[in-house]
């Protein structure tokens, strides 16, 4: 990515987005904000659609920006993310994840695969003081059926 693409600001979307964004942000030397795009949950194993929480940092305004998240398989939440930085005024954006697991496409990706990636903070929850495994991961995990 650094060599394709230099931006003046480093976007990563909480949550899962924070870490590499800042990561990345650290090894360009550019400034990191955070833009919280998240999904309610319908019931412990349904998610609603995402939805952004918050506003889009005004710093982009006139920037270069690369948008930051751990994966990416619909895009509907890379999507909201693109929609609010341009509407804030970024000059120019790309994406990058480290998952490309779906049909969206970003700008960069570090892996692309149809595999289902569950990294290890998100294969339990704590429930009622006891870590579970996550319900959004049963099938994955082998825990329906």
């Amino acid at each position: 990515m650094a060599r394709a693409y230099d931006p003046e600001i480093v976007i990563g979307i909480a949550t899962a987005g924070v870490i590499p964004g800042a990561v990345i942000a650290a090894i360009l030397g550019r400034e990191f904000h955070s833009l919280v795009v998240s999904r309610k949950f319908r019931s412990s194993t349904t998610r609603e659609t995402p939805e952004i929480f918050g506003s889009a940092p005004k710093e982009v305004r006139g920037h270069r920006v690369l948008i930051v998240d751990e994966t990416c398989d619909s895009g509907d939440t890379m999507r909201l993310a693109v929609a609010a930085i341009s509407a804030a005024g970024a000059s120019e954006l790309r994406t990058a994840v480290a998952f490309q697991t779906g049909e969206y496409t970003p700008d960069f990706h570090a892996i692309a695969t149809e595999s289902t990636i569950i990294l290890p903070w998100d294969r339990e929850v704590l429930v009622n003081g006891e870590l579970r495994p996550n319900p959004l991961y049963a099938d994955a995990l082998g825990l329906i059926g």
